[in-house]
């Protein structure tokens, strides 16, 4: 067995459990677009087998060669919108969203130089689009709620546990936000993470 002191001494804390989740990192870009500032977000490709045509922040799955999760949002963001790392500040980091599903994210907040340069991978991006930062802060988004449920398969060890089959599993509420913006619907853990960042700079 390690010496106790030694493993904890100096160690940086994770999260429980993140190495049987997907992690991803995406970048919530700002840019001056029509004299104001806007937040760019893209429409995934109908192509795509996840999540073919619905809204998303430029990002993805953190890769090994990916140093860190912020460089992973800015490769991804690269690849996605044609552009260089170079038209991208990072200016801050937004709380990590662990999800019900094994799914963790982290997201960043950066400045894109200007809108001009982008010519988006039409294998991942059907178009993107911008919208007024003033006007996410002024709207309220509908908002709804899912319940999250425990529920074991059938050859799960109930006699190991208090009460067998009737064991009181609790349950969970997980918000839903849904912010429209002419014909876009942003919604799911995008508008999840973009009522996040809105709260912190009202």
């Amino acid at each position: 067995m390690k010496d106790i002191t030694q493993v904890m001494k100096g160690r940086v804390p994770g999260i429980l459990g993140q190495e049987i989740c997907f992690r991803s990192a995406v970048l919530l870009p700002l840019v001056e677009y029509q004299g104001t500032t806007c937040l760019l977000f893209e429409e995934r490709s109908p192509d795509l087998d996840h999540q073919p045509g619905e809204i998303c922040f430029p990002g993805g799955k953190i890769d090994e060669k990916d140093g860190n999760a912020m460089e992973a949002a800015v490769r991804e963001a690269v690849e996605e919108l044609g552009i260089v790392p170079q038209e991208i500040e990072v200016i801050g980091e937004l709380d990590t969203l662990v999800t019900p599903f094994n799914a963790i994210i982290y997201p960043f907040v950066a400045r894109l130089s200007s809108c001009e340069s982008i010519c988006v991978n039409p294998s991942e991006v059907a178009s993107f689009f911008c919208v007024p930062l003033e006007y996410l802060v002024t709207c309220e988004p509908r908002r709804a709620f899912l319940e999250v449920k425990l529920e074991p398969p059938e050859d799960y060890p109930y006699e190991l546990i208090p009460f067998g089959r009737n064991y009181p599993w609790r349950s969970g509420w997980y918000p839903q936000y849904f912010y429209i913006w002419q014909d876009k619907v942003i919604w799911g853990l995008t508008a999840r993470i973009l009522h996040h960042f809105i709260d912190l700079i009202r």
